[in-house]
């Protein structure tokens, strides 16, 4: 069915905010503007004025221009085809983009989201006179090596299955008919600022295993929950997300460039494809979709890039998968936020935010979560926010409306990125809200002492921390013998387990198994130190006892346990005979 558009015209532009008149529109309408039909989304109405953020480059347009509305509101193209694509903020495939304009994008060129020749093998799931609801799936295509991709009917549709066919179809195509007349393909559009419903929302019990032992044992996050990583320039925020989005244990990745800059968008569309997916053994890209919208990009497009981004997750979740959403940075989509903003003549916030920046990103982060989907099938949206604080302050806007939100907080420390320690994460100011309820899940499939190591080491931790100000002052020669020892101890857990290198090939992950098997040596040798103390023995003797460096090496082995046990043995023999 065709839209009919209403039209009216240009009445004043201001970079990309579009001011026009005699429009018919509502709010989050698209509309097209000038000639070119440049691409634009309604964000206010005053009067008989409809105001337009405008996606691309404005340059050009100017007062009597004609504008059109579409009478939609900003949609994504959901189907087979999603994964292993590069899109732009408002799902515009980059390749084609490409191909049509050359290395630079034009303005008004239009692309679908899905590719409209590929043709997809359909196998369905459901018969001839099935009743079937939105969510419901009835058919399966293969996208990828790894990933099956199910057809879903669209929310909000119900009937009863008249017509379903097998074979190779394009997105375009039907596949089945419903007894209301309703014809259901391979895809669907949903509008990216309205969150996908579900059936229930289920506590977060399940941790996402991230394979990195500060994350898993310090400060886990579960799936569907939230997390913040910021951090100051060089810290490694970009990293960490490269090795949660390869490590961790979801399926599909969604990853969000959103205004970064452009170098850095590059090295992540170069290495991303090259990745390697640990499990399958298949390039990381063939369970990915990547959102690139650099800082150069018109700046509404950026702000639209994370709704892009989420609707895409939700729409696997909805399959019944477990999604990984990186998003790098927030602090980007919140300065597009407030250049948008200061255009519309908005009061503003503090340092000129917009006053509805929290809200704005409570209603982003609260649409993760794990659910049972409208088909009863369960899966989750785990979104891990990249923030990139100016100068490393933690306590500017984005940051501070962040941490009300996110239930977890991996702070980056320029100071011990400068130390060489990776994942620079401060275990001081970092925390977890997720770690007593994911306590129960540790203790039943990894070990029973789980949560009391954890806490022993976040307590020697702590006390080195206190320790370190009269070492500085004094040196640690002046410090009771006890206390020289725990140093010694929190030195072996900085080191031999918090530290951990994404480059080396064993230890760039480390399963919940072997994490615990190295912390309880780690509390093993705590208790023969100490003992060995009591028995009087000195404590050079002790800090330098033979074995010590064959056990801080053994994370990088394959065969670690035996390297554990022969050292701790070698160790004993040394000090307890």
């Amino acid at each position: 069915m065709e839209v009919k558009m209403a039209v009216g015209e240009v009445y004043r532009v201001s970079g990309p905010l579009v001011v026009a008149e005699g429009l018919k529109a509502r709010m989050y309408d698209v509309c097209r503007v000038g000639e070119e039909g440049l691409m634009g989304e309604v964000v206010g109405l005053v009067g008989d004025k409809v105001l337009i953020q405008v996606y691309e480059d404005t340059s050009g347009i100017r007062p009597g221009d004609k504008v059109e509305n579409t009478g939609m509101p900003l949609s994504v193209e959901l189907g087979p085809g999603l994964l292993k694509s590069i899109y732009d903020g408002i799902q515009r495939p980059l390749p084609v983009l490409k191909d049509a304009s050359g290395d630079f994008i034009g303005r008004g060129i239009h692309a679908p989201g899905l590719d409209r020749k590929t043709k997809w093998e359909f196998t369905p799931t459901v018969k001839k006179g099935e009743k079937v609801s939105g969510g419901d799936i009835i058919g399966t295509v293969p996208e990828t090596e790894i990933v099956e991709h199910r057809i879903l009917v669209p929310p909000r549709v119900n009937g009863v299955i008249t017509e379903i066919y097998e074979g190779s179809f394009t997105v375009d195509e039907t596949v089945a008919v419903l007894d209301n007349g309703t014809e259901l393909k391979l895809y669907h559009t949903w509008p990216v600022r309205e969150s996908r419903p579900f059936r229930e929302k289920l506590p977060p019990v399940v941790p996402l295993i991230t394979g990195q032992r500060i994350l898993d044992t310090l400060f886990p996050v579960a799936k569907g929950g939230t997390a913040a990583i910021p951090g100051p320039f060089g810290s490694g925020k970009t990293v960490t997300q490269h090795q949660l989005a390869k490590w961790s244990d979801t399926q599909i990745v969604v990853y969000i460039g959103c205004g970064e800059r452009g170098n850095e968008m590059t090295e992540v569309l170069e290495e991303f494809p090259e990745l390697e997916d640990p499990r399958t053994g298949k390039p990381l890209m063939e369970r990915t979709v990547l959102i690139a919208n650099t800082s150069n990009m018109p700046v509404a497009a950026r702000e639209a890039s994370v709704y892009t981004g989420m609707t895409i997750a939700e729409y696997f979740r909805d399959m019944g998968y477990d999604v990984g959403l990186m998003a790098d940075s927030t602090s980007r989509w919140a300065e597009a936020m407030r250049e948008i903003s200061g255009r519309l003549e908005e009061m503003p916030g503090e340092e000129g935010y917009p006053a509805y920046l929290a809200s704005r990103l409570a209603e982003f982060y609260e649409r993760a979560g794990r659910v049972r989907t409208l088909s009863g099938s369960i899966g989750s949206v785990t979104v891990i926010g990249a923030v990139s604080p100016p100068g490393g302050d933690f306590s500017e806007p984005v940051t501070q409306n962040t941490l009300r939100i996110v239930k977890v907080f991996w702070a980056l420390d320029a100071k011990l990125a400068a130390r060489r320690h990776f994942p620079a994460i401060n275990w001081l100011q970092s925390y977890s809200l997720y770690a007593d309820t994911l306590n129960e899940w540790f203790v039943e499939n990894v070990a029973s002492d789980w949560s009391e190591l954890r806490t022993w080491a976040m307590e020697v931790l702590q006390e080195e921390a206190s320790l370190q100000e009269i070492v500085q002052l004094v040196g640690s020669d002046a410090l009771p013998e006890s206390q020289r020892l725990l140093l010694e101890v929190a030195r072996l857990i900085r080191e031999v387990y918090l530290q951990q290198y994404a480059y080396h090939p064993v230890d760039t992950y480390c399963d919940p198994k072997k994490q615990y098997d190295l912390l309880k040596a780690i509390k093993e040798v705590n208790d023969m130190f100490f003992k060995a103390l009591e028995a009087g023995k000195l404590v050079d003797e002790i800090i330098n006892v033979p074995g010590k460096e064959e056990f801080a090496r053994a994370k990088f082995e394959e065969n670690y346990k035996e390297v554990l046990e022969k050292a701790v043995e070698t160790m004993k023999k040394a000090l307890l005979g």
